[in-house]
């Protein structure tokens, strides 16, 4: 069968390469849709009917899966723009518009260079010269409506998402302690010791009040932090690991502890969005500019209320962005190291940054803020021993016997914290048992005669051995 050759192909384009350019815009696509990738492939032979002999036809599909939105990640479309503008490309196929770019930008800078070196365009239905008025209008309104058709794509997604978010239907990742069930419903861990750990964190932040202090009594006690895994190698393992600051400030933010359905705690910023790099450009938005909030969604480790006391507290703590901004200097601060009775509590009426302390060779409140910021005196030194005799003695005037409630409240939390805290040692043991005695039977269940088999499974059982112990 032979193919009438268009006028537009020259013996200039015949001599220069044929690109053939395929793309699918997702992994998914490429692995679910194969018929599509099938009909962009067949397009070479469309280039060999029509005058192209097969050494000089490429084939261009290293960008499958890449969406066309951007030129992020796509290098055989950066290498197809480079051929062009040196003048090595006499037509570039592709089965739509669409495949090629689904940008304006990318679209018409290509354009314009095969405008300039005389390169043509094929698609489906036809053969065009962007240095023709005709073709070259014809092909700007391809690629407008390209653009336009992913945008109403998106919007269609984004109302869809909406829609179930308002519903409460929306499925979002759960943090580690909650589970969904096959029927959707979601639940507590069945592991009573990720269950307690848990808990353990939030008793612990609310006896302390610090994230910092409740992370070192965490590490003091060799306490593990469970995490499921959602990606890599170990995707849907459950693993135990060294507390860090940044876990452990994530439990303490996060609202799905407390019950709570929410959308839009953290968007992506296009602005601070870095091509190339998924997941960057996140923001934390504050709460009252969150799309939506549903209390009672998930079974709850904290109420809704201690939800809310904990960011006070966390907000409060934060010194070192209070001393950054003026707006924020109304903190209330978090107590530091040392014996001073309001240390890292107490805030300069001048200048109204956190005041510092010195010990020698008595306690003294002292605030350089005007000093250190903005080259002027510093403010004042204080006695401590002054001030804090006042605050003793206004703390003991406020204490009634009705007070007494509190005194026996915070007791009982810290007793409550002493039990979940031998229940995750308990656990520990279990586990750390259960794990040395499935080492046993299948170090006892291997034949005599696999000796290699053998000793790796009496090594991987001493070393369960010495977990137990």
């Amino acid at each position: 069968m032979t193919v009438p050759r268009s006028q537009k192909i020259t013996t200039t384009h015949l001599q220069r390469k044929a690109v053939v350019y395929i793309r699918q815009s997702t992994t998914k696509q490429v692995r679910l849709n194969p018929e599509s990738q099938h009909n962009q492939r067949a397009l070479a032979e469309r280039a060999e009917l029509l005058g192209w002999p097969k050494e000089r036809i490429v084939m261009l599909d290293a960008d499958l899966g890449h969406s066309g939105a951007s030129t992020t990640g796509r290098d055989d479309f950066t290498l197809l723009t480079a051929d062009v503008a040196l003048g090595h490309v006499g037509i570039i196929f592709g089965w739509e518009v669409s495949r090629l770019a689904r940008n304006n930008a990318d679209w018409y800078h290509l354009l314009d260079l095969a405008c300039v070196v005389g390169t043509l365009i094929a698609d489906i239905e036809g053969v065009y010269d962007p240095r023709s008025y005709n073709d070259r209008l014809l092909l700007g309104l391809k690629g407008t409506m390209s653009e336009a058709e992913l945008h109403m794509m998106r919007q269609r997604l984004d109302a869809g998402r909406l829609s179930k978010v308002a519903r409460g239907d929306y499925i979002q990742h759960l943090p580690t302690g909650l589970v969904r069930t096959p029927d959707g419903r979601v639940e507590f861990d069945p592991d009573e010791q990720v269950r307690t750990a848990i808990a353990l964190v939030f008793s612990t932040f609310a006896e302390l009040g610090s994230g910092m202090k409740t992370l070192r009594y965490l590490a003091a006690h060799h306490i593990l932090l469970p995490r499921h895994q959602t990606s890599g190698l170990l995707k849907g393992e459950l693993l135990w690991k060294e507390p860090t600051e940044s876990v452990l400030i994530e439990i303490l933010h996060n609202p799905a502890y407390a019950g709570a359905f929410v959308y839009g705690r953290r968007p992506t910023d296009p602005m601070r969005h870095k091509p190339g790099r998924r997941g960057s450009g996140v923001v934390r938005k504050p709460m009252e500019e969150w799309v939506t909030i549903q209390h009672g969604v998930y079974p709850a480790y904290i109420s809704w209320e201690q939800y809310l006391q904990n960011q006070a507290r966390l907000a409060d703590n934060m010194t070192a962005i209070q001393e950054k901004s003026a707006s924020q200097r109304s903190g209330r601060g978090a107590p530091r190291e040392g014996k001073a009775l309001l240390q890292g509590m107490m805030c300069c009426g001048m200048c109204g940054y956190r005041m510092r302390v010195a010990y020698k060779p008595a306690t003294r409140y002292l605030c350089d803020g005007l000093k250190r910021h903005y080259v002027g005196k510093a403010c004042f030194s204080l006695d401590g021993a002054c001030i804090e005799e006042v605050v003793a003695q206004a703390f003991f005037e406020a204490l009634q016997p009705t007070q007494l409630d509190a005194l026996q409240a915070l007791l009982a939390q810290q007793e409550q914290s002493l039990e979940q805290l031998k229940q995750y040692w308990r656990d520990q043991v279990s586990r750390a048992t259960y794990a040395a005695h499935l080492a046993r039977r299948r170090y006892e269940a291997v034949g005599p005669a696999n000796r290699l088999v053998a000793a790796s499974l009496e090594k991987s059982w001493e070393e369960k051995l010495v977990s137990l112990r």
